[in-house]
């Protein structure tokens, strides 16, 4: 007599290696979302031999080409430019407002924009892209 055992065949998924896949996926996903900046309106910046980056954090202020102005990629009115800042900056202490402004608009422009820095005694810097 012979005695035979039930074997059932079991299926099995080897999930070993899910967790390695996991880890590189976050550790993708943090690197991306660190290069990548939110507060950006896309636009050709002005070209210089020399730039810095900043780890700061700072208050975005952005000119399109059309002459319409955003705060952190909020719309705001030129008249009501410099109060919508100065709220901003009331909130944040020594912030720094980095103009984003394109390469072919008027210098009055950019001027006038400077102007309320100076009117207010907020450190203002132009970004540029690398030559």
């Amino acid at each position: 007599m012979s005695i035979k055992r039930k074997r059932r065949f079991h299926a099995e998924v080897a999930t070993s290696s899910l967790s390695d896949i996991m880890f590189f996926l976050l550790l993708f996903f943090l690197i991306i979302s660190t290069l990548a900046n939110p507060n950006v309106i896309k636009m050709t910046l002005p070209k210089a031999k020399a730039n810095e980056k900043t780890n700061k954090q700072f208050i975005s202020l952005s000119v399109t080409e059309d002459k319409k102005f955003y705060i952190d990629k909020q719309p705001v009115a030129f008249e009501e430019l410099e109060t919508t800042l100065m709220s901003k900056i009331d909130t944040q202490k020594d912030q720094t407002v980095v103009v984003r402004i394109p390469f072919n608009l008027q210098v009055q422009d950019l001027v006038d924009v400077l102007q309320i820095g100076v009117k207010n005694n907020l450190k203002f810097v132009i970004a540029t892209s690398p030559k």
